[in-house]
């Protein structure tokens, strides 16, 4: 029973005999509360007359059916999803009229009430296969059309698609239809559907094609966040970037940007009609890193407007060819065009150790993954799709030059444009424009998985000076790939006070030793930097004198990007037991209040709050948790009143704090009584200090209402979720998990919010009976909930927050008799890699603290 997965060979199969002319959608939205009518014309040819094949629709009430005229019976054709579509005439018309039902997992048509002024808000999310929930398609991302919708709403609501919005028909007392223009020839995963009561703002810009209609949209709940001045800036910056790099003019006529509600993705590449989740409109006072993020984000999805929706991939294992090269665009355009100049440090501070993390976890895979079917496509959106891939590119781009790189995307856009193609289309193109054979690099780089280490072997003789230096480049043995690297290396020497770059040089690495000539008879540097100027994709270590050197003088490194490669390295020599979890946490304490690049502060405070909860030695837990804790108050008193750092440093007090000293002091700042300089207590930061007095049990759950009450918005509901959470109770943890994992009726968000909020350091003894509960739970969910509901408590409730041997026991136990789906057991199995590494780094801090 295929059930809603569908296989590449079943794709293929289809591909082979179809060609879709096109799509009429109608969809009703004033039906009901819980369900809309879907009606959906399909016009297709067959290549194989009196052939066999099917249409899909999810979970649907079809109340008629029929094929080029002929009534079928949906009890005998409609089942498991699919309607079976037999004897097929070569030019075919599929007619259905249906009942659909509106989601609250923000898949298909998501439908929000504000709890802040009770105005209706939907929202489509396709990717990776859920049109289907919403009209009937053949749905799989090479069978291309064009999309005609019609749709009746409520008369003052907005009404949003693909296609430039139309003025409405009157249809009747207080309600009106939409007749969108046909769309452009695209995949069914992007099309899309915004209605609602949004409040609205529009503009334009002069495209290199004619003028360009934006739109901005949001809740009218968040109206006064939305914060157009900088979003247009920055949406034109974009396609004057674009559209000029790309040389091809923006294809799909108007361009608008939606601010969604209970979001499960940051944003989604839907033509012409882009959906954000609408925390990117922060109510409250956020740092840097946000906002370069959210430009990161606006670009990312305006790339997508060529490199996935103008062409696409044939099928989803080259889903890297969209998120991959959207990754690389964005942070090259936001360096290029927009006040954004430093994005690549932010990458190497933030995304690309999500790549390292997820490609050293037993569910690695390639770049260029195999994706069989919908079920391995759904767990494969992750750090190395994204973000190895976008470094891939990176280096690629180094490797064969820019303008030569840009030659190519633009034949291939010209070449490909409004159709699909696969890696090898891509890489003939980069190969014409740039001379160089690519099949060597695509082996290596895109079909292989794993990450190299880097490391610097040298001699110095009498006077200080190389006599030999070789980088040595090894691999994981159950991922044996030696790749080739274009590489720097950069020499560091501490001068008056400030650690400087001497020279810097550049090489190729090839094999397990690359010689480097050019650095025999330099002298030996306070810091060896491999990888400087971070070109490729490596974890790299740091010699026995330059750790120390970082260790005792990171703060003195002028350069952000240098910067940025010492903390990825000392990081990842803590998770592989290394480098002592207490080292780290000093390391990050000494040079946290001096780091510029808001992404790093961010990191670095995650990072280190997971090195003190999980992988300091049990035995100096405690003290470690106390130098923490007083080292962040000491740099938050320090930091300068309303900087970006002393908010970020008092978000992380809040989640320190553990003394009753701390914890009275955090309790002084949530009511007022006591104060820092500059530091405005606004509504978010009221709820992380909140959070961590419940985690404390200094706040009960009047308390958590009361602060509810006070902020009636989803925000606030989530928030209240989350901080109703952590009490530590048994009580408040037996009603978490019946609403994370029991309950269907939770919203997509606030069921995240507690799944995410479960798992707290230092409630062991609660959180015991919730092994064997979550791995019983783990053996049906996926079959059961369904993907999204699934992989939010797959991984949110994984117990990380117990990183003993005996848990890690019990869970491969289970792994090794369970006969879950493969999908929850890659999960399952991710966290085990997690509670590993912890018990690992708990050894190496124990040896170093006794």
């Amino acid at each position: 029973m295929p059930g809603t997965n569908l296989t590449r060979d079943e794709a293929r199969a289809r591909a082979e005999l179809l060609s879709v002319d096109s799509y009429t959608v109608d969809l009703d939205l004033t039906t009901s509360d819980t369900t809309f009518g879907s009606t959906t014309v399909i016009r297709f040819s067959c290549s194989k007359p009196g052939a066999s094949t099917f249409a899909d629709l999810v979970g649907a009430t079809i109340h008629e059916l029929t094929l080029n005229g002929t009534p079928l019976d949906p009890a005998a054709v409609y089942r498991d999803n699919r309607i079976e579509l037999d004897g097929l005439a070569a030019d075919n018309e599929l007619r259905v009229v249906a009942d659909c039902t509106y989601s609250r997992t923000g898949e298909g048509l998501h439908r929000f009430v504000d709890p802040a002024d009770e105005r209706v808000y939907l929202y489509t999310q396709f990717e990776v296969p859920d049109a289907r929930r919403v009209y009937t398609t053949f749905e799989q991302p090479d069978l291309k059309s064009v999309f005609t919708f019609r749709v009746k709403a409520p008369s003052h609501w907005k009404v949003v698609s693909n296609a430039a919005t139309p003025e409405p028909v009157e249809a009747g007392v207080g309600t009106s239809v939409w007749n969108f223009p046909t769309t452009e020839r695209m995949s069914t995963y992007i099309t899309a559907l915004v209605a609602g009561e949004y409040h609205q703002v529009m503009d334009s810009y002069a495209g290199k094609g004619g003028e360009i209609s934006l739109g901005h949209y949001c809740r009218q709940s968040m109206a006064e966040h939305l914060d157009t001045a900088e979003l247009l800036e920055i949406t034109k910056q974009g396609f004057a970037f674009f559209e000029d790099a790309f040389d091809f003019p923006y294809p799909f006529g108007k361009y608008d940007q939606l601010y969604v509600p209970e979001y499960n993705m940051g944003a989604m590449e839907n033509a012409g009609c882009v959906t954000f989740r609408d925390e990117y409109l922060p109510r409250s006072r956020q740092t840097h890193a946000f906002y370069e993020q959210r430009a990161n984000t606006v670009l990312h999805e305006m790339a997508h407007m060529w490199f996935g929706d103008l062409v696409t991939m044939r099928w989803w294992d080259d889903l890297w060819l969209n998120e991959s090269f959207a990754e690389w665009a964005s942070h090259h355009a936001s360096v290029k065009a927009t006040k954004y100049v430093e994005a690549w440090t932010g990458f190497t501070n933030g995304r690309k150790n999500w790549a390292y993390r997820q490609d050293q976890l037993p569910s690695t895979h390639p770049v260029a993954a195999d994706n069989y079917d919908l079920e391995a496509v759904e767990v494969n959106f992750d750090g190395i799709t994204y973000a190895k891939g976008g470094s891939s590119l990176k280096q690629l781009v180094h490797w064969v030059g820019e303008e030569r790189f840009i030659e190519g995307l633009r034949a291939y856009f010209k070449k490909h444009a409004f159709g699909n193609s696969e890696l090898e289309d891509l890489l003939g193109a980069l190969e014409e424009a740039s001379g160089r054979d690519l099949q060597a690099w695509s082996q290596e780089w895109l079909q292989t998985s794993g990450v190299n280490t880097m490391t610097a072997a040298f001699e110095v003789d009498a006077d200080g000076a190389f006599t030999s230096f070789a980088v040595h480049q090894s691999a994981h043995p159950d991922f044996p790939t030696i790749r080739r690297h274009r590489m720097g290396i950069g020499l560091y020497d501490s001068v008056e006070g400030r650690l400087v770059r001497r020279t810097s040089v550049e090489i190729d690495v090839v094999g397990e030793r690359t010689e480097v000539a050019e650095l025999v008879g330099e002298r030996q540097p306070d810091l060896v930097l491999l990888n400087d100027g971070d070109y490729t994709y490596s974890k790299i270590r740091l010699d026995e004198r330059s750790l120390a050197t970082v260790v005792g003088s990171i703060d003195t490194l002028d350069d952000s990007l240098a910067r940025a490669l010492c903390w990825g390295a000392t990081w990842d020599m803590t998770r592989d037991a290394e480098m002592s979890t207490s080292d780290f946490v000093t390391l990050v304490l000494r040079g946290l209040g001096t780091e510029t690049d808001l992404t790093a502060v961010g990191s670095l405070l995650r990072n280190a709050k997971t090195a003190v909860d999980l992988y300091s030695a049990p035995a100096s837990r405690a003290s470690l948790k106390a130098t923490w804790e007083s080292g962040l108050r000491k740099l938050l008193e320090n930091a300068e009143p309303g900087s970006d750092h002393q908010l970020a440093l008092a978000r992380a007090y809040g989640a320190a704090a553990t003394s009753e000293e701390a914890l009275g002091f955090v309790q002084g700042l949530y009511d007022g009584s006591a104060t820092l300089d500059g530091l405005t207590v606004d509504t978010d930061l009221r709820w992380a200090l909140l959070k961590s007095l419940a985690a404390s049990g200094r706040a009960d759950r009047d308390a958590v209402l009361a602060e509810r009450d006070r902020d009636n918005t989803i925000s606030g509901q989530e928030n209240a979720a989350a901080a109703l959470t952590v009490i530590p109770t048994a009580e408040a943890k037996e009603t978490a998990w019946n609403d994370a994992v029991v309950r269907d009726d939770v919203p997509n968000e606030t069921q995240r919010s507690i799944a995410f909020s479960f798992q707290v350091p230092g409630q062991e003894e609660l959180l015991a009976p919730y092994v064997a509960r979550y791995l019983d739970v783990a053996a049906t969910i996926w079959e059961q909930k369904g993907v999204q509901r699934a992989t939010v408590v797959l991984v949110n409730l994984f117990p990380r927050a117990i990183p003993t041997r005996e848990t890690l026991d019990t869970v491969n136990a289970w792994l090794a008799t369970s006969d879950a789906n493969p999908a929850a057991k890659r999960y399952v199995r991710e966290g085990c890699a997690d509670l590993e590494r912890a018990l690992a780094a708990q050894a190496r801090d124990a040896g170093i603290t006794g």
